[in-house]
């Protein structure tokens, strides 16, 4: 490696970073399903615990939507997917 003397600058080299910011899964409140059906579907879209599902069941309850996942799209697309074979009503946004 070239020493550095007085007066001579390294070059700086940039590099250009791209960051994917994860997709996230909404699940919305209605009034047709119980609170264990949504429960169960959770558990089976993303894998999470009981008490986590019914963490999100009883916020999307309240506030009337909650963010369940996020992730690739692709990933986003199949909890969607798994979510919406009872017919509960969700959106994928970035």
């Amino acid at each position: 490696m070239e020493e550095l003397k007085p007066g001579k600058v390294e070059p700086v080299i940039e590099e250009e970073v791209t960051v994917n910011l994860p997709y996230k899964v909404i699940l919305y409140n209605d009034d047709i399903h119980t609170f264990d059906e949504v429960i169960q579907q959770l558990i089976k879209a993303i894998g999470c615990s009981y008490e986590q599902a019914r963490k999100y069941t009883f916020e999307a309850h309240v506030k009337g939507k909650t963010v369940v996942f996020s992730g690739e799209l692709s990933d986003c697309l199949k909890v969607t997917s798994i979510l919406e074979e009872i017919a509960l009503h969700t959106q994928i946004v970035s």
